[in-house]
């Protein structure tokens, strides 16, 4: 079976090997995450870099289905051994991002592409919805599932330049196991402590204040669709573009955007 997701050493004991985007989206994110400032917000990401518990995956173009679904084999594989790589993991996907995506599009492009992505993905998903969680993203305990567990995505794109916490020079996801928040939440002064730190590194590191729809999961007025593609600004959407409907009673749907299909076309 290829292997599809990698630990730190691997890729920096393989990094001649690797193609150049890939090559320079690690550089990027490597440099961003460890930057001898430490400046970076997300504190537990950093550890996370630096302890080796975080995995990374690289994907072709998001536009393409067969991108999608080397996406879901890679979500699926490391669902199987996440709580093997430590408490602070989480599996980073670099996108290839060709130039026409870069020159063209908009923070609003990538985010009508990134729930496309999500929207396909569910339809691969092999498993049932964790009973668990609900279906609906309006309910406060929503989060999206995939193999049976739930996960936490924060977005980045080459697009966002004011939220630079939001920004990287591919399209990004960072997908997080919900149980890796059983210490990082607000029943615990850890967590509390954590949160208190990570607000004030985001003001200090964006140049717009921090987001309003970024809350505790579980809170009632907390809705973790709006927390997982920040605008630019202040805005917040006013409807989740996310629809898994129970395959159980026969109503599943899944709404996406057609996929692109002249890969041909990008040379980089």
């Amino acid at each position: 079976m290829e292997v599809v997701v990698f630990d730190r050493e691997w890729i920096e004991e393989q990094f001649e090997t690797l193609p150049l985007w890939q090559q320079s989206a690690y550089t990027d994110f490597a440099a961003t995450i460890a930057d001898e400032a430490n400046t970076f917000p997300c504190i537990p990401a950093r550890m996370g870099f630096l302890s080796n518990h975080l995995r990374y995956s690289f994907v072709g173009d998001p536009r393409e289905e067969q991108s999608i679904r080397m996406l879901a084999q890679c979500l699926k594989d490391y669902t199987k051994a996440s709580r093997t790589f430590g408490k602070y993991t989480t599996l980073t996907v670099f996108f290839h991002t060709p130039h026409d995506m870069r020159d063209r599009f908009e923070v609003a492009d990538y985010q009508q592409l990134f729930w496309s992505i999500l929207n396909n993905l569910t339809n691969m998903d092999e498993m049932e919805w964790p009973k668990s969680i609900p279906m609906e993203p309006t309910h406060h305990e929503w989060e999206f599932c995939f193999h049976g567990e739930p996960y936490f995505i924060s977005c980045a794109t080459p697009a966002h330049k004011l939220r630079k916490s939001r920004h990287f020079s591919t399209l990004l996801m960072a997908i997080q196991p919900r149980w890796i928040f059983d210490d990082i939440n607000n029943s615990t002064a850890f967590g509390r402590k954590i949160k208190k730190l990570i607000r004030q590194r985001i003001a200090d590191y964006d140049t717009i204040p921090g987001h309003p729809d970024l809350k505790w999961y579980g809170q009632e007025d907390s809705y973790e669709w709006k927390q997982y593609f920040l605008s630019d600004d202040n805005h917040s959407p006013s409807k989740c573009p996310f629809l898994r409907m129970s395959q159980e009673n026969g109503s599943f749907r899944n709404v996406s955007l057609p996929f692109h299909n002249n890969p041909g076309r990008h040379t980089d």
